[in-house]
């Protein structure tokens, strides 16, 4: 992982709490499996966009409490 002064950290933590962070077998690695464009990649490891528009929180309890 390469780091930008600590932003691409920033974005790391926050990718692996990430619906959209799935372990690729074929590539022994996590990836993102949202195509961002050019201009919203650079934007997020740039830290000008500290969020992801596409982030969903990886909750699997959230079923469970909805029931309740």
């Amino acid at each position: 992982m390469v780091l930008l002064s600590g932003r691409v950290k920033l974005a790391a933590d926050i990718c692996d709490r990430c619906v959209n962070y799935i372990y690729d077998d074929e590539s022994e690695c996590y990836c993102c499996m949202v195509n961002l464009d050019e201009d919203e990649m650079y934007l997020f490891l740039s830290g000008t966009r500290r969020e992801c528009p596409y982030f969903h929180l990886d909750d699997e309890y959230s079923v469970v409490r909805h029931q309740i």
